[in-house]
Protein backbone atom coordinates (compact mmCIF):
# COMPACT_ATOMS: atom_id res chain seq x y z
CA UNK A 1 0.00 0.00 0.00
CA UNK A 2 1.82 3.08 -1.31
CA UNK A 3 0.07 6.10 0.72
CA UNK A 4 1.38 9.75 -0.34
CA UNK A 5 0.50 13.76 -0.41
CA UNK A 6 2.08 15.45 -3.16
CA UNK A 7 2.57 18.93 -3.53
CA UNK A 8 3.98 21.01 -5.95
CA UNK A 9 4.25 24.71 -5.90
CA UNK A 10 5.27 27.56 -8.52
CA UNK A 11 6.37 31.25 -7.37
CA UNK A 12 3.77 33.54 -9.48
CA UNK A 13 5.91 36.93 -10.21
CA UNK A 14 3.28 39.58 -9.49
CA UNK A 15 3.53 41.76 -12.82
CA UNK A 16 0.99 44.52 -13.97
CA UNK A 17 -0.87 41.90 -16.00
CA UNK A 18 -0.82 39.00 -13.38
CA UNK A 19 -2.39 42.42 -11.03
CA UNK A 20 -4.88 42.65 -13.56
CA UNK A 21 -6.39 39.26 -14.17
CA UNK A 22 -6.87 38.98 -10.44
CA UNK A 23 -8.86 42.13 -10.30
CA UNK A 24 -10.44 41.10 -13.40
CA UNK A 25 -11.40 37.90 -11.85
CA UNK A 26 -11.99 38.53 -8.43
CA UNK A 27 -8.07 36.11 -7.64
CA UNK A 28 -7.09 36.39 -4.39
CA UNK A 29 -3.19 37.72 -4.64
CA UNK A 30 -1.41 34.72 -4.32
CA UNK A 31 2.45 34.83 -4.44
CA UNK A 32 2.40 30.81 -5.22
CA UNK A 33 0.61 28.64 -7.32
CA UNK A 34 -0.08 25.00 -5.89
CA UNK A 35 -0.93 21.48 -6.85
CA UNK A 36 -2.12 19.08 -4.37
CA UNK A 37 -2.24 15.11 -5.23
CA UNK A 38 -3.83 12.71 -1.98
CA UNK A 39 -2.65 9.06 -3.59
CA UNK A 40 -3.86 6.13 -2.53
CA UNK A 41 -2.49 3.02 -4.66
CA UNK A 42 -2.53 -0.76 -3.56
CA UNK A 43 -1.05 -2.38 -6.20
CA UNK A 44 -1.37 -6.10 -6.55
CA UNK A 45 1.25 -8.86 -5.60
CA UNK A 46 1.73 -10.68 -8.92
CA UNK A 47 1.17 -8.21 -11.85
CA UNK A 48 2.30 -7.22 -15.75
CA UNK A 49 0.78 -4.04 -17.09
CA UNK A 50 -0.61 -1.37 -15.02
CA UNK A 51 -1.85 2.06 -16.57
CA UNK A 52 -2.13 5.66 -15.10
CA UNK A 53 -4.33 7.26 -17.15
CA UNK A 54 -6.36 10.74 -16.71
CA UNK A 55 -6.83 14.09 -18.92
CA UNK A 56 -4.36 16.61 -19.63
CA UNK A 57 -3.22 18.18 -16.15
CA UNK A 58 -4.08 15.75 -14.10
CA UNK A 59 -0.74 14.57 -12.49
CA UNK A 60 0.16 11.21 -14.35
CA UNK A 61 3.36 12.34 -14.96
CA UNK A 62 4.23 13.84 -11.91
CA UNK A 63 2.17 10.72 -9.83
CA UNK A 64 4.41 7.92 -11.73
CA UNK A 65 7.82 9.99 -11.23
CA UNK A 66 6.74 9.99 -7.60
CA UNK A 67 6.53 6.40 -7.36
CA UNK A 68 8.62 5.16 -10.23
CA UNK A 69 11.26 7.86 -10.75
CA UNK A 70 14.17 5.65 -12.10
CA UNK A 71 12.06 3.61 -14.28
CA UNK A 72 10.86 6.29 -16.36
CA UNK A 73 11.18 6.88 -20.08
CA UNK A 74 10.34 9.41 -22.01
CA UNK A 75 12.68 8.66 -25.17
CA UNK A 76 15.74 7.60 -26.32
CA UNK A 77 18.47 8.30 -28.22
CA UNK A 78 19.47 6.55 -31.73
CA UNK A 79 22.66 6.54 -33.44
CA UNK A 80 22.85 8.82 -36.92
CA UNK A 81 22.74 7.07 -40.27
CA UNK A 82 22.87 3.47 -38.64
CA UNK A 83 20.38 1.15 -38.38
CA UNK A 84 17.69 0.48 -35.47
CA UNK A 85 19.76 -2.51 -34.55
CA UNK A 86 22.93 -0.50 -33.56
CA UNK A 87 20.25 1.43 -31.15
CA UNK A 88 20.24 -1.95 -28.68
CA UNK A 89 22.39 -2.73 -26.19
CA UNK A 90 25.61 -4.07 -26.81
CA UNK A 91 25.12 -7.25 -25.54
CA UNK A 92 22.01 -8.57 -27.20
CA UNK A 93 22.81 -10.61 -30.10
CA UNK A 94 20.73 -9.80 -33.20
CA UNK A 95 18.64 -12.82 -32.60
CA UNK A 96 17.55 -11.45 -29.46
CA UNK A 97 17.10 -7.57 -30.75
CA UNK A 98 15.32 -9.34 -33.97
CA UNK A 99 12.53 -11.56 -32.20
CA UNK A 100 12.11 -8.65 -29.53
CA UNK A 101 11.11 -6.29 -32.75
CA UNK A 102 9.15 -8.93 -33.94
CA UNK A 103 6.98 -10.09 -30.67
CA UNK A 104 6.08 -5.88 -30.54
CA UNK A 105 4.97 -5.89 -34.25
CA UNK A 106 7.24 -4.31 -36.07
CA UNK A 107 8.79 -7.74 -38.18
CA UNK A 108 9.92 -6.27 -41.57
CA UNK A 109 13.64 -6.47 -41.84
CA UNK A 110 13.75 -4.55 -44.76
CA UNK A 111 12.66 -1.90 -42.08
CA UNK A 112 15.19 -3.24 -39.42
CA UNK A 113 17.89 -1.93 -41.78
CA UNK A 114 16.62 1.67 -41.89
CA UNK A 115 17.72 4.98 -39.26
CA UNK A 116 15.66 5.59 -37.00
CA UNK A 117 14.66 9.38 -37.75
CA UNK A 118 13.14 7.91 -41.24
CA UNK A 119 10.69 5.64 -39.61
CA UNK A 120 6.77 6.46 -39.54
CA UNK A 121 5.37 7.68 -36.14
CA UNK A 122 4.28 4.25 -35.80
CA UNK A 123 7.24 2.32 -36.46
CA UNK A 124 9.11 4.70 -33.84
CA UNK A 125 6.67 3.48 -31.65
CA UNK A 126 7.29 0.08 -31.77
CA UNK A 127 11.05 0.31 -32.20
CA UNK A 128 11.22 2.92 -28.91
CA UNK A 129 9.15 0.66 -26.87
CA UNK A 130 11.21 -2.66 -28.42
CA UNK A 131 14.17 -0.74 -27.03
CA UNK A 132 12.88 0.21 -23.43
CA UNK A 133 11.64 -3.86 -22.53
CA UNK A 134 15.62 -4.57 -23.83
CA UNK A 135 16.87 -2.16 -21.79
CA UNK A 136 14.94 -1.71 -18.65
CA UNK A 137 14.18 -5.51 -18.01
CA UNK A 138 12.92 -4.80 -14.63
CA UNK A 139 9.93 -2.09 -14.58
CA UNK A 140 9.75 0.04 -17.74
CA UNK A 141 7.35 3.51 -17.29
CA UNK A 142 6.58 5.05 -20.16
CA UNK A 143 5.67 8.75 -20.46
CA UNK A 144 2.64 10.05 -23.12
CA UNK A 145 2.43 6.42 -24.19
CA UNK A 146 0.53 6.20 -27.83
CA UNK A 147 0.23 10.07 -27.54
CA UNK A 148 1.95 10.83 -31.33
CA UNK A 149 0.22 7.67 -33.24
CA UNK A 150 -3.27 7.17 -34.59
CA UNK A 151 -5.72 6.06 -32.45
CA UNK A 152 -5.66 2.36 -34.52
CA UNK A 153 -2.00 2.09 -34.51
CA UNK A 154 -2.53 2.90 -30.43
CA UNK A 155 -4.70 0.23 -30.20
CA UNK A 156 -3.17 -2.80 -32.45
CA UNK A 157 0.53 -1.73 -30.82
CA UNK A 158 -1.11 -1.61 -27.26
CA UNK A 159 -2.00 -5.59 -27.53
CA UNK A 160 0.99 -6.29 -28.83
CA UNK A 161 3.31 -4.63 -26.34
CA UNK A 162 1.12 -5.82 -23.47
CA UNK A 163 1.61 -9.73 -24.92
CA UNK A 164 5.02 -9.22 -24.94
CA UNK A 165 5.21 -8.34 -21.84
CA UNK A 166 3.24 -10.64 -20.02
CA UNK A 167 5.04 -13.29 -22.16
CA UNK A 168 8.56 -12.14 -21.52
CA UNK A 169 7.36 -11.99 -17.95
CA UNK A 170 7.86 -8.24 -17.34
CA UNK A 171 6.56 -5.30 -15.85
CA UNK A 172 5.39 -2.17 -17.75
CA UNK A 173 3.44 0.83 -17.04
CA UNK A 174 1.60 3.35 -19.48
CA UNK A 175 1.15 6.70 -18.21
CA UNK A 176 -1.35 7.93 -21.09
CA UNK A 177 -4.46 10.57 -21.37
CA UNK A 178 -5.76 8.28 -23.82
CA UNK A 179 -8.78 5.35 -22.64
CA UNK A 180 -8.80 3.83 -25.60
CA UNK A 181 -5.93 1.94 -24.58
CA UNK A 182 -7.06 -0.16 -21.96
CA UNK A 183 -9.07 -2.69 -23.44
CA UNK A 184 -6.69 -3.44 -25.76
CA UNK A 185 -3.34 -3.14 -23.53
CA UNK A 186 -5.69 -5.56 -20.98
CA UNK A 187 -4.14 -4.02 -18.02
CA UNK A 188 -3.63 -5.48 -14.13
CA UNK A 189 -4.36 -2.44 -13.14
CA UNK A 190 -5.22 1.38 -14.11
CA UNK A 191 -5.04 4.08 -11.56
CA UNK A 192 -6.38 8.06 -11.78
CA UNK A 193 -5.00 10.33 -10.16
CA UNK A 194 -7.46 12.75 -10.79
CA UNK A 195 -9.81 10.33 -8.78
CA UNK A 196 -7.33 9.11 -7.01
CA UNK A 197 -8.60 5.67 -7.81
CA UNK A 198 -7.62 2.61 -8.33
CA UNK A 199 -9.11 -0.81 -10.30
CA UNK A 200 -7.40 -3.87 -10.64
CA UNK A 201 -8.26 -7.32 -11.86
CA UNK A 202 -9.68 -8.50 -15.33
CA UNK A 203 -11.76 -5.67 -16.09
CA UNK A 204 -10.88 -4.85 -19.37
CA UNK A 205 -10.52 -7.22 -22.56
CA UNK A 206 -9.32 -7.22 -25.76
CA UNK A 207 -11.78 -6.01 -28.47
CA UNK A 208 -12.78 -9.04 -31.53
CA UNK A 209 -10.93 -7.95 -34.70
CA UNK A 210 -13.03 -8.36 -37.46
CA UNK A 211 -11.46 -8.92 -40.53
CA UNK A 212 -13.49 -9.19 -43.97
CA UNK A 213 -11.03 -11.46 -46.66
CA UNK A 214 -11.32 -10.69 -50.44
CA UNK A 215 -10.65 -11.78 -53.49
CA UNK A 216 -7.86 -9.42 -55.15
CA UNK A 217 -6.11 -8.34 -58.14
CA UNK A 218 -2.43 -9.11 -58.48
CA UNK A 219 -1.82 -5.42 -58.81
CA UNK A 220 -2.63 -4.82 -55.01
CA UNK A 221 0.84 -6.99 -54.35
CA UNK A 222 2.75 -2.65 -54.92
CA UNK A 223 0.83 -1.96 -52.03
CA UNK A 224 2.38 -4.49 -49.35
CA UNK A 225 5.85 -5.34 -51.50
CA UNK A 226 8.12 -3.13 -49.66
CA UNK A 227 6.89 -4.81 -46.40
CA UNK A 228 7.82 -8.32 -47.57
CA UNK A 229 10.71 -9.82 -45.19
CA UNK A 230 12.64 -11.13 -47.60
CA UNK A 231 11.13 -10.63 -51.20
CA UNK A 232 10.06 -8.04 -53.65
CA UNK A 233 9.22 -10.07 -56.82
CA UNK A 234 5.63 -11.69 -57.56
CA UNK A 235 4.46 -13.92 -59.76
CA UNK A 236 1.34 -13.16 -61.18
CA UNK A 237 -0.18 -16.11 -62.27
CA UNK A 238 -0.53 -16.24 -58.26
CA UNK A 239 -3.86 -15.89 -56.82
CA UNK A 240 -4.11 -12.81 -54.01
CA UNK A 241 -6.38 -12.56 -51.23
CA UNK A 242 -6.62 -9.35 -49.14
CA UNK A 243 -8.03 -8.90 -45.23
CA UNK A 244 -9.77 -5.57 -44.91
CA UNK A 245 -10.20 -3.87 -41.35
CA UNK A 246 -13.02 -1.16 -41.26
CA UNK A 247 -12.82 -1.33 -45.02
CA UNK A 248 -8.89 -0.87 -45.30
CA UNK A 249 -6.96 -3.22 -46.55
CA UNK A 250 -4.15 -4.47 -44.12
CA UNK A 251 -3.03 -8.16 -44.54
CA UNK A 252 -2.13 -10.29 -48.20
CA UNK A 253 -2.08 -13.71 -48.37
CA UNK A 254 -0.81 -14.85 -52.47
CA UNK A 255 -1.46 -18.66 -53.32
CA UNK A 256 0.70 -20.25 -56.54
CA UNK A 257 -0.31 -23.68 -58.15
CA UNK A 258 3.01 -25.72 -57.60
CA UNK A 259 3.54 -28.77 -60.20
CA UNK A 260 4.39 -32.24 -58.90
CA UNK A 261 4.80 -35.39 -60.81
CA UNK A 262 3.04 -37.38 -58.35
CA UNK A 263 0.64 -34.79 -56.36
CA UNK A 264 -2.61 -33.85 -57.92
CA UNK A 265 -3.75 -29.78 -56.52
CA UNK A 266 -1.17 -29.28 -55.34
CA UNK A 267 -0.73 -25.26 -53.76
CA UNK A 268 2.01 -22.84 -51.39
CA UNK A 269 1.78 -19.87 -50.27
CA UNK A 270 3.76 -17.39 -52.55
CA UNK A 271 3.27 -14.00 -50.47
CA UNK A 272 2.57 -13.12 -46.88
CA UNK A 273 2.67 -9.73 -45.77
CA UNK A 274 0.55 -7.76 -42.82
CA UNK A 275 1.51 -4.16 -42.97
CA UNK A 276 3.69 -2.97 -39.91
CA UNK A 277 1.01 -0.84 -38.33
CA UNK A 278 -1.00 -4.16 -37.76
CA UNK A 279 1.83 -6.36 -36.90
CA UNK A 280 1.93 -8.65 -33.57
CA UNK A 281 -1.58 -9.32 -33.02
CA UNK A 282 -2.01 -12.47 -35.39
CA UNK A 283 -3.71 -11.06 -38.47
CA UNK A 284 -1.37 -12.14 -40.56
CA UNK A 285 -1.39 -15.45 -39.23
CA UNK A 286 -4.91 -15.89 -39.47
CA UNK A 287 -5.48 -14.62 -43.12
CA UNK A 288 -2.87 -17.48 -44.00
CA UNK A 289 -5.28 -19.97 -42.06
CA UNK A 290 -8.09 -19.02 -43.52
CA UNK A 291 -7.37 -19.15 -47.19
CA UNK A 292 -5.51 -22.49 -46.36
CA UNK A 293 -9.03 -23.78 -45.27
CA UNK A 294 -10.31 -22.32 -48.18
CA UNK A 295 -8.09 -24.35 -50.19
CA UNK A 296 -8.57 -27.64 -47.97
CA UNK A 297 -11.94 -27.18 -48.58
CA UNK A 298 -12.17 -28.03 -52.21
CA UNK A 299 -9.47 -30.68 -51.73
CA UNK A 300 -6.42 -29.80 -52.50
CA UNK A 301 -3.62 -29.31 -50.04
CA UNK A 302 -1.50 -26.27 -49.66
CA UNK A 303 2.24 -25.91 -48.28
CA UNK A 304 4.42 -22.97 -46.98
CA UNK A 305 7.77 -22.74 -46.75
CA UNK A 306 9.24 -19.99 -44.39
CA UNK A 307 12.45 -18.56 -43.45
CA UNK A 308 11.35 -16.31 -40.53
CA UNK A 309 11.93 -17.96 -37.14
CA UNK A 310 8.62 -16.24 -35.55
CA UNK A 311 6.58 -18.07 -38.04
CA UNK A 312 8.44 -20.95 -37.73
CA UNK A 313 7.85 -20.94 -33.94
CA UNK A 314 4.00 -20.14 -35.26
CA UNK A 315 3.85 -23.29 -36.87
CA UNK A 316 5.52 -25.54 -34.45
CA UNK A 317 2.90 -24.90 -31.47
CA UNK A 318 -0.17 -24.51 -34.10
CA UNK A 319 -2.23 -28.00 -34.76
CA UNK A 320 -3.23 -26.68 -38.31
CA UNK A 321 0.38 -27.44 -39.20
CA UNK A 322 2.36 -30.23 -39.68
CA UNK A 323 6.23 -29.70 -40.44
CA UNK A 324 6.93 -31.79 -43.99
CA UNK A 325 10.68 -30.41 -44.35
CA UNK A 326 12.66 -29.09 -40.98
CA UNK A 327 14.68 -26.46 -41.41
CA UNK A 328 17.96 -26.81 -44.01
CA UNK A 329 18.74 -25.61 -46.72
CA UNK A 330 16.47 -27.42 -49.53
CA UNK A 331 18.05 -29.40 -52.53
CA UNK A 332 18.19 -27.47 -55.82
CA UNK A 333 15.65 -28.27 -58.46
CA UNK A 334 16.93 -31.55 -59.85
CA UNK A 335 19.30 -32.94 -57.41
CA UNK A 336 18.59 -36.23 -55.17
CA UNK A 337 15.77 -36.79 -57.43
CA UNK A 338 13.75 -38.37 -54.58
CA UNK A 339 13.20 -35.17 -52.43
CA UNK A 340 9.43 -35.06 -51.17
CA UNK A 341 8.71 -31.71 -53.39
CA UNK A 342 11.44 -31.84 -55.97
CA UNK A 343 8.95 -30.12 -58.72
CA UNK A 344 9.07 -26.62 -57.14
CA UNK A 345 12.17 -24.62 -56.19
CA UNK A 346 12.20 -23.21 -52.34
CA UNK A 347 15.69 -21.13 -51.39
CA UNK A 348 18.60 -23.17 -51.85
CA UNK A 349 20.78 -20.29 -49.72
CA UNK A 350 19.41 -20.05 -46.75
CA UNK A 351 17.64 -22.18 -43.92
CA UNK A 352 13.49 -22.61 -44.49
CA UNK A 353 11.24 -25.04 -43.69
CA UNK A 354 8.49 -26.62 -44.92
CA UNK A 355 4.55 -26.74 -43.41
CA UNK A 356 1.56 -28.25 -45.12
CA UNK A 357 -1.96 -27.14 -43.51
CA UNK A 358 -4.05 -30.38 -41.71
CA UNK A 359 -6.56 -28.03 -40.22
CA UNK A 360 -10.08 -28.12 -40.41
CA UNK A 361 -11.51 -27.26 -44.58
CA UNK A 362 -13.59 -24.38 -44.82
CA UNK A 363 -17.52 -25.44 -46.37
CA UNK A 364 -17.03 -26.32 -50.06
CA UNK A 365 -19.22 -23.32 -51.55
CA UNK A 366 -17.69 -20.68 -49.17
CA UNK A 367 -14.60 -22.11 -50.12
CA UNK A 368 -15.22 -21.60 -54.29
CA UNK A 369 -17.10 -18.47 -53.61
CA UNK A 370 -13.93 -17.10 -52.05
CA UNK A 371 -11.12 -18.65 -54.66
CA UNK A 372 -12.98 -18.46 -57.25
CA UNK A 373 -15.11 -15.08 -56.76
Amino acid sequence: MSSLTIVRGTPVQRTPRVIQMESMFDVPPTRDSEQRWDVDIDLPEQWNVGVIVGPSGAGKTTVARELFGDAMVSRWEWPCGKSVLDGFPEGMSIKEITALLSSVGFSSPPLWLRPFHVLSNGQQFRVNLARTLAEQPDLAVVDEFSSVVDRTVAQIGSAAIAKTVRHRGQRFIAVSCHYDILDWLEPDWVYEPHLNRLQRGFLWRRPTIELEVRRAHHSCWEMFRSYHYLNHTFNRSARCFVALYRGEPIALQAVIASPHPRVKNLYRGHRAVCLPDFQGVGIGNSLIDYVARAYRGIGARILSTTASPSLIRTRARSLNWRCVRKPSLAPARGANAGAAFKAWQPAVNRLTSTWEFVGAPMDELEARRLIYG
